[in-house]
């Protein structure tokens, strides 16, 4: 009983190191697969590893794309909403997905996304390939691709494909 308890606690603390917190610049490649066209986008991008997350773009200046519990506000390529997420399921699929990359938990987003993952690890990196050959649920991912820093837990790079075709890379430095 006591080596199961040592093993839960153990598992317990390796999972709540994935929780992590960000302050760190980023570079995001905007691109659309039918047109080929592509927008790089920089900033700030700051998490608190809960509910908080913004991401301040320096360019184009004055965009923005903010999570604050269940409110998403945004201002991005001159589309400007906000929305409570809680009660439009698919940016509650797309919250969740981003929140779950960040925190290490891609078995999560896998799964919201009705995809299957495999881990891959080399060079002080984990590199989880998420892709799904079923139908994508509604404001879900066709297929993702998260690079961790094995040392530290955190998202180097991240790219998200949804299912018409529009993927976002993010390169964190």
């Amino acid at each position: 009983m006591k080596r199961i308890t040592l093993i839960v606690c153990c598992l317990m603390l390796s999972l709540a190191s994935f929780a992590q917190k960000y302050d760190t610049g980023f570079k995001q490649t905007h691109r659309l697969r039918i047109s080929g066209k592509t927008t790089i986008m920089k900033g700030q991008l700051t998490y608190d590893g809960e509910e908080q997350l913004s991401m301040i773009y320096s360019d184009p200046e004055g965009d923005y794309f903010i999570i604050d519990g269940t409110q998403i506000k945004m201002n991005l390529l001159g589309k400007k909403a906000t929305v409570d997420s809680d009660k439009v399921p698919m940016t509650k699929l797309q919250r969740a997905t981003l929140l779950n990359c960040l925190n290490g938990n891609w078995e999560q987003a896998a799964k919201d996304n009705n995809a299957k993952s495999t881990v891959n690890e080399k060079l002080g990196f984990r590199t989880v390939e998420i892709a799904s050959d079923k139908v994508v649920p509604r404001g879900g991912y066709k297929s993702l691709s998260i690079t961790y820093r094995i040392k530290d837990g955190k998202v180097t790079r991240l790219v998200l494909e949804d299912a018409v075709g529009i993927e976002d890379t993010y390169e964190m430095q």
